[in-house]
């Protein structure tokens, strides 16, 4: 199948296909670097976070290619999303506000909600030990009412929501005016999401896909999948289309799930790599051991929140 280089959003709104990702960029200018090279790559989709604590450095790499005309700021999609210690509804706008200046931006293309459980805002961001106390019962329905606002107030073009089961999303969607355009999730080979693609596709939602090439610095950890990039056979495939193996996973995942994918570097070299995926279609006998491949198993399962109200990872998909 063709890949395709965006993806409407039931919006209207063209999305980039390929995406960079900047979790754990965090090293003194290296995540400036990265996003600088990602634009100069042909890049307009660029995934941020609250939580990955290196808006400033973003922001100072947007404005400096959009002050340099290499692009406008309508040429760029850029995402941020809300962390899980400020779910209650007096607490969105201050940190999407927060963002905003971080970025140096006037709005954001789109605005997640980055887990559907919540912590108390006083809480460590990542808590350790006897967790269960930082646990908030906000119900992530508050969280999107005022996400539904903000979006009014034109701070941010799109909302949406990551790590959501099917189960989530409809409570979302049967007590919301304003639906998610997309739903962010754990999405590679080893756990390809299909049952909750569809799901999405059935409701006009976009998947968008973190850790398409699974953690190859977990490699060796007990309980974490090997990513698809270290099969013997997934280099053969590589091989084949003179490619390496993470643009033929790439582009498995695009063309063949239809899935949007923010694979996160700070190497120029695999950066410009990552989105040189449009100009070759696998074969049928190559998407089958893709498919084959799919275990079920995630890199980012978050299993000590399982006991929390809203934990995500409970239901089938």
């Amino acid at each position: 199948m063709p890949v395709p280089k965006t993806v409407k959003l039931y919006t209207g709104v063209e999305l980039p296909t390929v995406g960079l990702g900047t979790y754990t960029s965090t090293s003194t200018g290296q995540v400036e670097d990265a996003v600088k090279a990602a634009i100069d790559s042909g890049y307009r989709h660029i995934d941020c976070a609250w939580f990955y604590g290196n808006e400033a450095e973003i922001g100072k790499a947007i404005k400096a290619k959009i002050s340099s005309g290499v692009v406008k700021r309508e040429d760029l999609f850029i995402t941020s999303k809300l962390w899980n210690n400020f779910h209650a509804k007096s607490a969105v706008l201050p940190k999407l506000k927060e963002t905003l200046q971080a970025l140096q931006l006037e709005y954001l293309d789109l605005y997640l909600i980055h887990w559907p459980f919540g912590l108390k805002e006083d809480a460590p961001n990542m808590p350790e030990g006897d967790i269960e106390k930082y646990f908030s019962d906000v119900d992530y329905l508050e969280t999107w009412g005022a996400m539904e606002e903000v979006q009014k107030m034109g701070l941010t073009k799109s909302i949406g929501v990551s790590n959501f089961n099917s189960e989530q999303i409809t409570r979302l969607i049967a007590n919301s005016k304003i639906k998610p355009v997309v739903n962010q999730v754990e999405c590679n080979p080893n756990l390809n999401q299909k049952k909750l693609i569809k799901f999405c596709k059935e409701r006009d939602i976009v998947i968008v896909g973190y850790t398409p090439l699974g953690r190859s610095d977990l490699v060796g950890t007990p309980g974490f999948p090997v990513p698809s990039i270290l099969d013997e056979k997934v280099a053969k495939i590589a091989q084949k289309y003179k490619k390496t193996p993470a643009q033929v996973v790439l582009n498995y995942l695009v063309a063949n799930l239809g899935i949007v994918v923010i694979p996160k570097s700070v190497t120029p070299s695999r950066i410009k790599e990552n989105i040189d995926i449009y100009d070759f279609e696998l074969e049928a006998e190559d998407v089958a051991y893709f498919d084959s491949m799919n275990r079920n198993l995630r890199v980012c399962g978050f299993t000590d929140f399982k006991n929390h109200k809203y934990y995500a990872f409970n239901a089938e998909f």
